[in-house]
């Protein structure tokens, strides 16, 4: 591979080609010795991208749903996902209006992880009560387990290092590290479900939705953007591919990524709902903030929500990549790839996180804008996009099914999300009225 030098290398790409370099291509290498990643660590890297903060709300899907319903969605939500990743591989454009909709949706899902974080180390409040946070259990009340410091530190010294990589294939470590501690979580979580089976103190979960009027069914709907957002990973799929030895191994890596993932989200669905039944609550681990009524309970509750942390912090690089690589080619659609321009790249990082952390701080609640972004940015970047890249079809790929599953896709995301969207909207309005009279 010729080095050219750096004059040679200022050139300027058009803004509709694709953003990232080509990993054999004319630049410098970013890093020596660097021959493509592995198939291990492009799975791990997207796995890790799936399994984020969603895993905690998917047993509140099934307690909506019902037991039966609900697994059958998670099948399903994969099965849809791959199929978007079938087409998306095979025709990817450069749309602007795709990469707003990235970096909406990865920003909010970034700040909602650092809030997530704050609340595991230093506590938070909920309908008037006072959930303590791990770090204040250990030591007390001190200015130094507040939020705000302890955030500051995480950026400081987790976040910086780890977002700093020019690479995503970088992160394939600390990637396998974030599966093995979702897998950690589900086997304690069947651990105390199986314990409690053998002592009787589980009750028969709810098998089928119940529906006792109106606004029950229309809640069902709401499921949908946390189903949704569960398997979003379109945006590190290209950038994991370009790195790859052999990027034809991409369709084999999504469909390995998924299957791993569906079986984290179907055991993780199944023993949570079985586990706390109708007092699941929105955010799972919530349920581990009080007495399991086993021996070791506490320690386990502290393992369980110390190690769901570290797992969030180390989620948050991965999808940090590609919020930081479409920003940077909505901001600068001419310059070279952000990889070979290091003063660009520290500075879009910076301030990229400088406005994640300020919204982690002083953003007072998280759940109805998670959901609104599931319905909306997850969605589009999920679903809608791809479909209707399928349906343009410039190039003459898509067959004739992938056109019906396009339509499908479309139809099915735009409708729930309306729902999804007004049966939040009508819900907040009812609790306001109610807390009114």
């Amino acid at each position: 591979m010729t080095i050219q030098n750096f004059a040679d290398r200022k050139c300027r790409r058009s803004p509709r080609t694709p953003l990232l370099p080509p990993k054999h291509d004319d630049f410098e290498p970013l890093e020596v010795g660097f021959d493509g990643a592995s198939f291990s660590g492009a799975v791990f890297n997207l796995s890790t991208t799936i399994v984020g903060a969603g895993i905690m709300a998917l047993p509140a899907t099934l307690k909506q749903l019902g037991m039966i319903p609900g697994l059958i969605m998670i099948v399903l939500g994969a099965m849809m996902t791959e199929g978007v990743h079938r087409i998306d591989l095979e025709i990817w454009p450069s749309f602007k209006v795709r990469f707003v909709f990235i970096v909406v949706n990865n920003m909010g899902m970034l700040v909602v992880y650092m809030i997530i974080i704050g609340d595991v180390l230093s506590g938070t409040w909920s309908d008037g009560v006072f959930h303590s946070g791990v770090m204040e259990e250990w030591f007390g009340q001190h200015w130094w387990t507040t939020r705000s410091f302890m955030l500051l530190l995480t950026t400081l010294f987790v976040f910086a290092p780890l977002i700093s990589f020019s690479r995503v294939d970088s992160l394939r470590y600390t990637s396998a590290l974030s599966v093995g501690l979702a897998v950690m979580f589900v086997a304690i979580t069947a651990g105390v479900t199986v314990v409690k089976l053998i002592n009787g103190s589980i009750e028969m979960p709810q098998l089928l939705p119940e529906f006792v009027d109106q606004a029950s069914f229309w809640k069902l709907f709401t499921t949908f953007p946390v189903l949704v957002t569960a398997y979003i990973c379109h945006h590190n799929v290209h950038p994991i591919e370009n790195e790859l030895t052999d990027p034809t191994q991409m369709k084999s890596i999504v469909r390995t990524s998924l299957a791993l993932c569906s079986s984290v989200y179907i055991a993780t669905s199944f023993f949570g709902f079985l586990l706390f039944g109708d007092q699941t609550m929105d955010d799972v681990l919530a349920n581990f903030d009080g007495d399991l009524r086993i021996p070791y309970s506490s320690l386990l509750n502290d393992v369980v929500r110390v190690s769901y942390g570290i797992h969030l912090m180390l989620v948050f690089p991965i999808v940090f990549f590609s919020l930081r690589l479409n920003l940077d080619g909505l901001l600068f659609p001419y310059a070279i790839p952000i990889a070979f321009d290091r003063r660009r790249f520290f500075l879009v990082t910076a301030a990229l996180m400088g406005f994640i952390f300020l919204g982690a701080n002083f953003v007072p609640s998280i759940w109805d804008a998670f959901q609104f972004t599931g319905a909306t940015a997850a969605v589009s970047v999920g679903f809608i996009f791809p479909a209707a890249i399928a349906l343009r079809d410039t190039h003459g790929i898509a067959t004739k099914n992938d056109r019906l599953v396009s339509w499908a896709m479309i139809i099915l995301a735009v409708s729930s999300s309306i729902v999804a969207i007004s049966s939040d909207i009508y819900s907040n309005f009812n609790s306001d009225e109610g807390t009114g009279s």
